[in-house]
């Protein structure tokens, strides 16, 4: 399989962006590292995109892959490219998320 062409849906980048804003309330050098490895983990996802985890029980075609036990990615393969459609930090209700999601492309 050709490696595809990772795309950030609107919603997944809402959600990095989220996440920047909370951690950089902290240390904005920290926010801006722990974006760019999700970011990183996101493109990686193109080079095996079946990694993650199917859960079709919460959308067709939809999968879920951990990344440094914080942060789970949803995403959803697509003839030509991978489509990253959530980036929710740990704690969250994710199948509730995902669910609502149901008509999301």
């Amino acid at each position: 399989m050709a490696k595809l062409e990772v795309a950030l849906q609107a919603q997944a980048i809402a959600d990095l962006e989220a996440l920047y804003d909370h951690i950089a309330q902290d240390s904005p050098d920290r926010a801006i590292a722990f974006i760019r490895r999700i970011r990183e983990r996101c493109e990686r996802l193109s080079e095996m995109p079946r990694a993650g985890r199917t859960r079709d029980d919460l959308r067709i075609g939809l999968r879920l892959v951990a990344f440094e036990r914080r942060v789970v990615i949803a995403y959803a393969l697509r003839e030509d490219r991978l489509d990253i459609l959530r980036v929710l930090y740990r704690g969250r209700d994710v199948e509730a998320l995902l669910s609502e999601a149901e008509g999301d492309p």
